[in-house]
């Protein structure tokens, strides 16, 4: 059991409950269950040292934005805040251990930590194990040469021989997934070293036992620290065939890249991979309340599903990639109670920071100009699905995709271009949160790091903060919804044959409670029989809308275009 600061000292003063303590007496250790969280990212959330680009203090500062006196969520999960060279933005990490000095310093990571839990806020690290950058002291060592402690930290291959012109050919058909071949050649040792990334973020060698060690041993340090749980980035491809064999091609049309017309059958998804996972959790579960989320890279609700025995929860990327459609719903959330049934517990995310933000992408799936309408709706949804939500900042006022020219592009693989197929621009979802209407939005007082988007003279936190209409309205309303109802936090879900083509319906139920949710995807009013969900009458005790058409004891419902209402039986 990792001893914390304070435990068995002689004289210690006792330690005050906090509110994260009164939450886990509440909840108990699976908070992350009933819990909602929140992802920041912290270059863009707020700068308070004028460089224009966002720090942690500046995420303390916007702590009660996020309480359970602001937004109510439950957990703050903080992108990468070690410190990176930045050629993936921070997701090439030279130092595992530490705080970057761009985002502040060590004693501003422990003053957020006690500050969020003040709030009953846990905070969540996002961990980058897959690999490292090659500023990494391990790298560093590693390519010099094929002896010393870390010669095998990284996965190296000699070549699988050479060209006509005496140059070395790459150990396999192995490729990256930002373009060409996976393999980089370093002359120091004469071999190849694995990067699915950028060529700055060489693999480590997790088959290596000093390797896994190491890691472990940072999560350690981490766990000390007062961290309350991980985002493990693309953790279904820590390990690899050991043996490192080509993979298979695809035939036909497979896809518009080159690696979607490759089958990734031996560097991904590896049958060892579960008991590696297993025994990370086993480090992360020394400490009670603590919990790790695991992202998939690449891989459906199935692969989640078969991960999720192992690490706490698995990130499915379904609503993700789903248009606005009633019937691509129906389907999802048919498939989701066939993979997950009632035992499984899933994840609910519609935004990321590598993903279009959705209140861009559903409206445009659908030609839909109301952004705001759309993303009202799908929150609605979002927080009265069976599962935990994780939210990313700005979704709660709205924020939409942000047009950057490309001459002020940052994000590495978007300038890059592969058989005429241009990356997805991830600078566009990443733009700072607009706090208020303001020069500089009150995130900083200097030139920011990438550009706000148009509209965020009107689209801030001040703008939105005492308007019950508002996107942030509607986002405060229904997260204490769920808070509130235990069928919306843990129950079932069992969906609902009910309405015209356009509508989707389903029921919570927990501890004897019911809560019936029926949302019309279309722009155009609609009207519903309630009577196939059962019998009596049904209130409305929420939805997308202030205050729905229908009437208290309603068996039949008015739907305006892009409503959604939570109903309770009467």
């Amino acid at each position: 059991m990792i001893k914390r600061v304070g435990e068995d000292q002689v004289g210690a003063p006792e330690t005050p409950q906090t509110s994260v303590d009164l939450f886990l007496a509440r909840y108990g250790t699976d908070w992350w269950r009933d819990g909602i969280v929140y992802q920041i990212y912290p270059r863009s959330y707020g700068d308070t040292d004028g460089d224009g680009v966002g720090d942690l203090p500046g995420i303390i500062d916007q702590l009660d934005h996020l309480g359970r006196d602001g937004l109510g969520v439950d957990g703050v999960w903080l992108s990468p805040i070690y410190p990176s060279p930045g050629f993936d933005v921070g997701y090439d990490v030279s130092d595992h251990a530490a705080v970057d000095p761009l985002l502040g310093t060590e004693d501003d990571f422990d003053r957020l930590v006690r500050e969020a839990h003040d709030r009953g806020l846990r905070v969540i690290l996002d961990l980058v194990m897959n690999h490292t950058s090659d500023r990494h002291a391990w790298f560093q060592a590693s390519r010099a040469s094929r002896e010393g402690p870390y010669a095998d930290y990284y996965l190296w291959r000699d070549p699988s021989g050479h060209d006509a012109e005496g140059r070395p050919l790459p150990p396999n058909n192995w490729l990256s997934f930002f373009g060409g071949s996976a393999w980089r050649y370093e002359p120091a040792r004469d071999q190849f070293y694995m990067h699915t990334f950028l060529v700055e973020q060489p693999e480590v060698n997790w088959r290596n036992p000093a390797v896994e060690e190491a890691q472990l041993a940072m999560v350690r340090g981490w766990l000390d620290r007062g961290v309350d749980g991980f985002r493990l980035d693309v953790f279904n491809i820590f390990l690899k065939d050991a043996e490192m064999p080509s993979n298979p091609e695809l035939e036909g049309e497979a896809g518009t890249s080159a690696w979607d017309r490759q089958e990734h059958k031996y560097d991904r998804d590896q049958p060892d991979f579960p008991d590696l996972i297993a025994r990370f959790r086993a480090i992360v579960d020394e400490v009670p309340g603590r919990m790790s989320v695991g992202e998939l890279f690449y891989g459906g609700p199935e692969t989640s599903a078969s991960l999720s025995n192992q690490n706490h929860l698995v990130f499915d990327w379904e609503l993700v990639r789903a248009p606005w459609s009633a019937e691509e719903y129906r389907g999802l959330l048919d498939r989701r109670q066939t993979i997950f049934g009632d035992d499984i517990w899933p994840t609910v995310v519609l935004s990321n920071h590598d993903q279009s933000r959705h209140a861009s992408r559903l409206s445009a799936s659908a030609g839909i100009e109301d952004t705001d309408a759309v993303a009202r709706a799908a929150a609605a949804i979002l927080f009265t699905l069976r599962g935990t939500p994780f939210l990313y900042y700005g979704e709660e006022i709205g924020l939409c995709d942000v047009e950057v020219p490309f001459e002020e592009i940052i994000d590495p693989p978007a300038r890059r271009v592969e058989e005429g197929w241009v990356w997805w621009n991830r600078d566009a979802c990443r733009s700072p949160m607009p706090w208020t209407g303001e020069p500089g939005h009150g995130f900083t007082t200097g030139r920011p790091w990438i550009r706000f988007g148009d509209d965020a003279d009107t689209r801030n936190v001040a703008a939105q903060v005492t308007d019950p209409a508002s996107v942030l309205g509607a986002y405060k309303r229904l997260i204490a919804l769920r808070h509130d109802r235990p069928s919306l936090r843990h129950g079932s879900l069992r969906r609902q044959e009910i309405g015209g083509p356009d509508v989707l319906a389903y029921m919570r139920a927990a501890d004897g409670e019911q809560t019936l949710v029926v949302a019309n995807f279309a722009t155009a009013d609609t009207t519903v029989d309630l009577a196939p969900a059962g019998g009596g009458v049904w209130r409305p005790v929420g939805g997308s809308h202030v205050q729905p058409v229908a009437p208290d004891g309603t068996r039949s419902l008015a739907l305006r275009g892009l409503e959604v209402v939570i109903l309770e039986r009467g």
